[in-house]
């Protein structure tokens, strides 16, 4: 060990010529040098034993004139494959596809971890779902024949529809909104005014909205598909957008899901993080409320037109 300091530093290591280690709490250059070359300490085990922020230790160590290897050289690193396993790309690609499973559920089943699978299916160019209990794809979706047949020809409820088909309330209208279905606003109160609304197509004809979605440059996605294929990559979120929309424009969760592809409790966590309030829950947004209100008054306007 002294032959090794003194090749790297040109004197003789007093500590190792001494045969132990002084009892002081001064810490001269030489004794850093000594921990690091003879002892064999890395940087940051000698800044816990000495109290001395690691960059300091490396910065004295280089003063010194000692040659500080760079992080990480020396330490153990697990073979790793160059290459794939035959018929792993498939075998992903079918389980991540096909069967729906996530890539922790492949990662079980392929003996793999959860990070490599998620790296090979973006190395396999494999678009990713986004994770968690909000997961747009695996999201229950009513056919557009079914909502013709038993919403709009037979005219049972959304409620109703669901109890038929095995879906909830939720599924149905959100599915509705997604291909265009022109939706019955009814409710426990009857109200007068229109009674149905193509929920997307009225909030891009909105003004107020189209004005927020014009300056935040957001294109405008019409209705027909499910919102995972409406947004294959969701509207990245911002506090601006996210204010403007629900404060300024009125909207509320689910509309600006179907604006931005957003799932709508995605949007209640980033509001919470971000430190942005919620209305009173119960009645309409200030959205419909305008919506209804400009559909009375154009027959009105078109009468006194008439008139």
């Amino acid at each position: 060990m002294q032959d090794r300091y003194t090749r790297a530093c040109g004197v003789p290591c007093a500590y190792c010529a001494a045969g132990r280690e002084p009892a002081t709490d001064s810490w001269p250059p030489e004794r850093l040098a000594h921990l690091y070359l003879c002892r064999e300490l890395s940087t940051r085990r000698i800044a816990e034993l000495t109290g001395i922020n690691r960059q300091r230790v490396t910065r004295v160590l280089h003063e010194a004139g000692v040659p500080v290897h760079p992080r990480g050289v020396g330490r153990f690193r697990p073979l790793r494959r160059r290459t794939d396993p035959p018929g792993l790309q498939q075998l992903i690609t079918e389980l991540y596809e096909t069967a729906k499973l996530s890539s922790r559920q492949i990662a079980a089943v392929t003996g793999v971890s959860e990070r490599t699978v998620r790296d090979r299916l973006h190395r396999y160019g494999i678009r990713v779902r986004n994770r968690g209990g909000w997961n747009r794809e695996d999201r229950r979706v009513v056919s557009a024949e079914i909502l013709h047949s038993l919403y709009e020809q037979l005219g049972l409820t959304a409620a109703e529809v669901g109890e038929v088909i095995g879906a909830s309330r939720t599924a149905v209208l959100r599915s509705a909104h997604d291909f265009g279905v022109a939706v019955r606003t009814g409710g426990v109160v009857s109200l007068s005014g229109p009674n149905e609304i193509e929920l997307v197509r009225a909030l891009y004809d909105d003004d107020l909205i189209a004005s927020v979605l014009f300056a935040h440059d957001i294109p405008q996605v019409p209705p027909g598909r499910p919102i995972w294929a409406r947004f294959p990559e969701p509207i990245p979120l911002n506090a601006p957008l996210v204010k403007d929309l629900y404060w300024h424009c009125g909207v509320g969760l689910n509309h600006i899901e179907l604006l931005t592809g957003q799932p709508a409790m995605t949007v209640r966590g980033f509001m919470r993080r971000e430190g942005i309030p919620l209305r009173h829950p119960g009645g309409r947004t200030p959205f419909l409320r305008r919506w209804r209100q400009s559909v009375r008054q154009e027959p009105q306007d078109t009468a006194r037109e008439n008139g």
